[in-house]
């Protein structure tokens, strides 16, 4: 692993995507979009969300280069800004699935 030195606005830029990831809505969002380009309807049926309400998401999603958007004909389809944002979430996942019923899982019903 290597050493980082990042800016003071890199931080900020980082800590920017790592909020707008945290939100569970934007987080099913943005794993609907890694396998394939979806469009905003399919996003809103898949997760039983208002078009209006995913079309906000992606939008945030888009300014902090999370998700890359691709018109075809009438319609945008969004995916993965790139391969690092498909690695990122997809090692978190990797992570989460490989220890079920975790110490967060078991304080939090505790609480």
């Amino acid at each position: 692993m290597r050493p980082f030195e990042l800016s003071d606005d890199q931080v900020t830029e980082l800590s920017e995507m790592f909020r707008l990831m945290g939100d569970p809505t934007r987080l099913k969002i943005i794993v609907s979009c890694l396998s394939a380009p979806m469009c905003v309807t399919d996003i809103a049926a898949k997760h039983g969300l208002s078009q209006p309400l995913v079309s906000h998401h992606l939008r945030l999603l888009r300014a902090a280069r999370v998700l890359r958007a691709e018109r075809r004909g009438k319609q945008i389809f969004y995916e993965a800004a790139d391969e690092h944002v498909k690695r990122v979430i997809g090692d978190m996942a990797d992570h989460v699935c490989e220890h079920p019923g975790s110490e967060f899982e078991e304080s939090a019903k505790e609480a």
